[in-house]
Parts: C-alpha cells; structure tokens; sequence
C-alpha cells in the first residue's frame, strides 16, 4: 500500500471521527476513497488533506487553547497529530497543519506523559533566535 493511501481506520483517527462515521462518510460519497484488489477502503493522504482545518479558531484566547499550557511562546502551528513513532529514548511526531506536515523530534517520556495519538489536536511551538524567508 503506498505512504499516501491509508486505512479507514487510520483516516478516521487523524480527523478525529469514529470509524463508522467515516465509513459512513465513504458510502455517502463525503470522501473519496480507493478499493484494492481484495475490496478494502482506501483513502487518499489528499482527501485527508481536504478535510483538515485550513485555519486557526478565532474567538478568547482561553476557549481557544483549552488545555494548552500557558506559554510565552506565539508561533504556534496548530494541527491534528499524524503519527507518533518511538525508538527508544525519542519520538518523532508528525503534524498535519493544513496541508503542510511538520516534524519533530520529541523524549519518548514526553509523548507517552502527553499521551498523543493520531487524531489528537496539538499545537508545534517554534521556537527560534532566526527564521528564514525562502522565495518559492
């Protein structure tokens, strides 16, 4: 199965709905999706893409970051988790922010402490003396 193909049980986690529920939206056509060979479900890391948040929520600071801890810190990305992989003392995490991803390098005691999985909301804080401007 190529990376950019997942299950519905794994599409449903990273948008944060039930797995009958996007079956469901799989037989209402609200999503598109592949069968394989054997009949199975698929869908496309585009469709995924499409149903995420574009945008930040607007609205109180306090509504809008809920259970976030206090920081000083403003360049938050918020997001929906992707994937969480652990390999002894580290976890690399993936973000979805729109249609962007983004990465990081985590102790493996901090994500399981957070106890982040696929689907959760979480918001990336970079945190940087220099940011750079590339022309694209």
């Amino acid at each position: 199965m190529p990376a950019s193909l997942l299950s519905p049980r794994a599409a449903a986690q990273i948008l944060g709905v039930s797995y009958p529920t996007l079956k469901q939206w799989i037989y209402l056509r609200k999503i598109k999706s592949m069968k394989t060979p054997g009949g199975h479900h698929r869908i496309p890391q585009t469709e995924i893409d499409r149903l995420l948040p574009k945008k930040l929520e607007r609205g109180p600071v306090a509504r809008r970051r809920g259970e976030f801890r206090r920081i000083s810190g403003r360049n938050q990305l918020v997001g929906r988790v992707l994937a969480v992989k652990y390999d002894g003392l580290l976890a690399q995490v993936t973000l979805a922010i729109g249609e962007q991803r983004i990465t990081s390098i985590i102790t493996a005691d901090a994500a399981r402490e957070m106890r982040l999985q696929p689907g959760d909301r979480a918001a990336a804080l970079v945190k940087s003396t220099e940011v750079m401007i590339l022309l694209v």
